[in-house]
């Protein structure tokens, strides 16, 4: 574990410095308040910190108060290093900020005893920050493609429509709808479905720009958001990714399988009162068109405009 000492006494800083190391832990050093802070200003900061009480330019207690007063996480766990033994002056100590203290000069055996307490407890913390990382994953990803689910790709067009009409940018929105998907799940099981959505999801997340949305909007369909795109490059990235999915087939037991997708797409223009239900309204007409006409192709409306009548639906071939 990574400990950092602020002590601006170098026969204290030196011994600590020895004893923590002889312990197995890793030291930084700061020899006074404003060092300590910028050292845990990184984003490798350590999670434990022996601070010395009277230090010149900032004293431990103002280093205390800065540090709880920003509330940023992990929590850093403050064990103060004093020469003061009076309670009223610890209980001082610990109404700024600090975890626990030591008196100087140390005694390493309880010096041992105290930062054991503060290592439990950061690695306590660690563990329910990552237990809480996964439960907001397990609520706002697809537990099968890791995609944003809907909820989640539905609260980031509500953000992006609105950046884009603070911002008087366009917003491409694309519905993605896998070709014969019934026939692959009837006909081959649906663990290879799941392998043909894990795999279609694959392809396209790897496609799409970095600052681009991609969520699983329903069963096998998917919902594409991207940010400053005219009607024409959504339409382009929307080919782009249509040859992206058909590049190769997928081999289940055997069977080789071809990836084909049909899309819907629409783009919010600077001055058009788009709403999030009108423009998943306007690229699910799209795809209509698009599925009617064919499939594995792409058809977009503009703002106002009207479906236009299918083209005979050319063969398509699934498994290869």
């Amino acid at each position: 574990m990574k400990i950092l000492i602020a002590d601006d006494s170098i026969v204290s800083r030196h011994l600590l410095e020895a004893t923590l190391r002889k312990w197995g832990y890793e030291v930084l050093v700061a020899c006074d308040g404003a060092e300590a802070l910028q050292i845990l200003e990184r984003e490798d900061a350590p999670a434990l910190i022996i601070l010395d009480w009277m230090m010149p330019g900032m004293t431990g207690l103002e280093v205390c108060q800065r540090i709880r007063q920003r509330g940023t996480e992990p929590y850093i766990y403050i064990l103060l290093l004093t020469s003061k033994s009076q309670k009223e002056d610890l209980i001082e100590g610990m109404d700024a900020g600090a975890d626990d203290y030591i008196t100087k000069p140390f005694d390493q055996n309880e010096l041992q005893v105290r930062l054991r307490a503060g290592t439990r407890l950061v690695d306590l913390q660690a563990q329910l920050l990552s237990a809480r990382e996964a439960l907001r994953e397990q609520a706002t990803r697809d537990s099968l493609t890791h995609l944003w689910n809907r909820s989640s790709i539905m609260d980031a067009l509500t953000r992006e429509l609105s950046r884009a009409e603070r911002e008087s940018s366009p917003l491409g929105v694309v519905i993605v709808d896998l070709d014969h998907f019934k026939f692959i799940n009837d006909n081959h099981g649906h663990p290879a479905g799941d392998a043909v959505l894990r795999e279609a999801a694959r392809r396209m997340q790897t496609s799409v720009r970095q600052y681009d949305s991609i969520g699983r909007y329903g069963g096998e369909e998917f919902l594409v958001l991207l940010p400053g795109c005219s009607e024409a490059e959504s339409y382009s990235q929307a080919e782009r990714l249509r040859k992206q999915l058909t590049l190769s087939d997928i081999r289940i037991n055997e069977t080789a399988l071809r990836i084909t997708a049909s899309f819907g797409v629409t783009a919010a223009m600077p001055g058009d009162p788009w709403t999030p239900e009108g423009l998943i309204r306007k690229a699910d007409e799209a795809l209509y068109v698009a599925k009617k006409s064919g499939r594995n192709r792409v058809e977009i409306l503009a703002y106002n405009s009207q479906p236009a009548p299918a083209q005979a639906p050319a063969e398509t071939v699934v498994v290869s």
